[in-house]
């Protein structure tokens, strides 16, 4: 990697700054992990993460969501009445260099024989379903396996041997039963055997660290040893990031598996 997981933890104030800032005009995002010593742009010196979104009525979208298999009816927005489509239309512009338009074809044949798996909450749940989507509308006839469980699903392109999942997991580490309730375990990530043996790793969460009463999915946080209520939710942020780094860098080779955080996002609501 040339780097440890953990280390990105330190950058997350900058994050926070780059979040409330707003450029005249066109708005432009930038990847802070590029800031990091001795990390490197692609080959051919383009970075892909400073851009911008521009609309692009000739190539999008990829995929008629109310003809995909996959995708959940509470995400087809088309299917119950929204009336503008142009928020279909937008594709990432890097400042530097263009992107080739996506092709599933070629996608499946580059990853043959490959397993991908998006973990996280509903914003890895939303990429694993467009993937899919996107990849089964450039080959509609290919035999495909589906399954839908909790916390695991998966969509399987048989033809090619490229398998796609989702573990879906709000906050990375887990939550587990105890005798006081439902206890959100900063210091454990025992779902993690799930996430091994993978080709690529993508991660996120973030808004769910931020919900109370009804919406909050525990009763106490367990920090090591000492049991809690409740705590400052970016110290417990922190603490569940830096669990989650020491899983990456103890348990994934990056010479096998490519490993991404998504960043965060904030609540549907």
């Amino acid at each position: 990697m040339g780097f440890s997981f953990k280390s990105l933890l330190s950058l997350f104030p900058l994050v926070w700054v780059m979040l409330m800032q707003e450029t005249s005009g066109s708005r432009h995002y930038y990847n802070v992990s590029n800031n990091i010593k001795g990390r490197k742009q692609a080959k051919n010196g383009c970075n892909l993460f400073q851009g911008k979104w521009v609309l692009d009525l000739s190539s999008y979208p990829f995929y008629n969501s109310s003809q995909c298999p996959f995708i959940d009816s509470e995400f087809d927005c088309l299917k119950y009445g929204r009336p503008d489509k142009q928020f279909l239309q937008y594709s990432w512009k890097p400042d530097s260099c263009n992107l080739p338009r996506f092709d599933g074809v070629n996608f499946l044949g580059k990853w043959k024989g490959k397993k991908i798996m998006f973990v996280g909450d509903s914003l890895s749940l939303n990429m694993w379903e467009s993937l899919a989507c996107m990849v089964q509308a450039s080959v509609p006839n290919s035999k495909t396996t589906y399954v839908r469980k909790d916390p695991l699903s998966f969509v399987i392109f048989e033809d090619y041997g490229v398998t796609l999942y989702m573990y879906r997991t709000p906050y990375l580490v887990d939550i587990a039963r105890e005798t006081v309730g439902a206890v959100l375990n900063l210091g454990s990530i025992n779902g993690g055997n799930a996430w091994k043996g993978m080709d690529l790793l993508i991660f996120n969460t973030w808004h769910w660290w931020t919900h109370k009463g009804q919406s909050q999915a525990w009763d106490y946080i367990r920090d090591g040893s000492e049991l809690y209520e409740d705590m400052d939710r970016l110290v417990a942020f922190n603490k569940g990031l830096t669990t989650w780094a020491n899983w990456v860098d103890n348990n994934v080779d990056p010479n096998i598996t490519k490993v991404f955080f998504q960043g965060i996002s904030p609540t549907h609501y």
